[in-house]
Order: C-alpha cells, then sequence, then structure tokens
C-alpha cells in the first residue's frame, strides 16, 4: 500500500464521523516527504464537540488501519470549528499509536496556510485564523530555549539518530523563521546547516539517513556524532535565543 492509498483509505473510515476537512501539512505537503521514512501529519476538523463516544470512533478508525503499511506514521489531530481559533488548546490526537492531547503549534497553523494540502472538504482559510509573523517567531525561539536548549544536558539522548536529525533540521528551521519569518523545508534546512556553522560530517550524516540507506553507525562514529552535535547547538541555541530576548 503506497501513501496515497493509504490517506484515501483514512479518508473513506473517517467519514463515519462526517468531517468538515482533512489536511496534510509537515513534509507530506510542502513536497519533501520520503515515504517509508517520513510521518504524515494530518489535521481532521470535526463538525461537532469532540464527546467521549466521539473519541472511541476516532480510537476505532485508527485501529482499523493499524495493521497497514505506513500505518504506524499516521498521525492525526482532531480539531472543530469552534475549538480551531484557540491556540492554546489541547486537541485529541492519534500518534505514535496512541490517543492523547495536544495544541496544534503555530508552526503547523502557518504550514496549513502557507502550504496545506486538502485531502477532504474546506480549506483551512475560514476554518483556522492566520498566524501572525511575531507569534510565529516567539513560538519557534521560545521552543529552542524551553525545549531543545535543555535537552542538550542528557547526553545519553544524543547518541540517538532522532535527536541529533530534529534536533539539527528544528534549529536551521528556527533560525530562518525568526530572521526572515517564512517556513522552510527539512531539505533546506540540511542544505543551510553548514553555512550556519554545523559540523557537515554530521550533517552529511543527517541527510544520508533521510535520502539514502547507510549502514548502521559505529559505536564510535554514535559517540562522536553525539559530541559534535551538543557542541554545536549549545552556543547556536544560546546565540539565538539571546538575540530574540
Amino acid at each position: 500500500m503506497d501513501t496515497e492509498t493509504l490517506l484515501a483509505r483514512f479518508v473513506r473510515e473517517l467519514s463515519s464521523l462526517d468531517p468538515v476537512a482533512v489536511w496534510a501539512h509537515g513534509s507530506l505537503a510542502a513536497g519533501d516527504y520520503q515515504e517509508g521514512r517520513s510521518d504524515l501529519d494530518l489535521i481532521a476538523v470535526l463538525p461537532g464537540r469532540v464527546t467521549p463516544a466521539a473519541v472511541w470512533r476516532i480510537a476505532l478508525v485508527h485501529a482499523r488501519l493499524r495493521a497497514l503499511p505506513l500505518a504506524a506514521g499516521l498521525h492525526c489531530t482532531y480539531l472543530t470549528p469552534a475549538t480551531a481559533a484557540d491556540p492554546g488548546r489541547r486537541h485529541p490526537t492519534w500518534a505514535h499509536q496512541e490517543l492523547f492531547r495536544r495544541t496544534v503549534t503555530p508552526v503547523t497553523r502557518r504550514e496549513l496556510h502557507s502550504f496545506g494540502r486538502v485531502l477532504h472538504g474546506r480549506p483551512p482559510a475560514g476554518l483556522l485564523p492566520p498566524v501572525e509573523d511575531r507569534e510565529l517567531t516567539d513560538f519557534v525561539v521560545r521552543d529552542q530555549r524551553d525545549f531543545w536548549r535543555p535537552a542538550l544536558d542528557d547526553a545519553p539522548l544524543w547518541t540517538r539518530d532522532v535527536w541529533v536529525d530534529l534536533g539539527l533540521i528544528t534549529f536551521a528551521r528556527a533560525t530562518v523563521t525568526a530572521r526572515e519569518g517564512r517556513l522552510i523545508s527539512k531539505r533546506e534546512a540540511l542544505d543551510l546547516l553548514p553555512g550556519l556553522g554545523a559540523p557537515t560530517e554530521v550533517v552529511e550524516d543527517v541527510r544520508s539517513r533521510r535520502y539514502d540507506t547507510p549502514a548502521p553507525p559505529t559505536e564510535q562514529w554514535t559517540a562522536d556524532r553525539a559530541r559534535l552535535t551538543r557542541d554545536y547547538l549549545v552556543p547556536a541555541i544560546d546565540a539565538l535565543t539571546a538575540s530574540y530576548d
């Protein structure tokens, strides 16, 4: 089953909930989607209050898809027209094979307005308030300061591929957003990182995992990569956040 087939199946399964809209954001909408590696980042807008019965039906939809290829990466947050305008609201979300609640960040909202892909129903305009530049900048700088910078103090995290990959890419994207008020793809972030002073060998390591099929890293390289990444990101994030205090 390819990505488009899975998305069509998902929209059909959601029909019992009568969604107002289903949108894609992230790599799938930005044109940098890598099948089998990228997540499927989705938003569904349901017509009325998300009751416990509706949450149960959402869980059943995802349970029916669970065994399908690529379904493990299908993540969806569920809004309603009445709740979509509240940036602090925590909405029911299916991700990582479980249900929980989370907000729809300013980055996600800007993605939806800038290049969101409509899979069903109405477009984001009219349902989702736009994001002002200052709100977007404040969010990405705060995320670097309050989430990524403290995480760098936890050295064992940075022996894991996902932390190295997302830590570097998110920093590059935040830097461009803070400076220029625009969003960039993960591919663009990787292209920009060497010019931002990131260690080239680590950037190429991240690129190879995203776009090629490299051999598993050695224990020595895993340790060296973690050190190089942390040595770079600690002062880089400090400088970025200090410039926007």
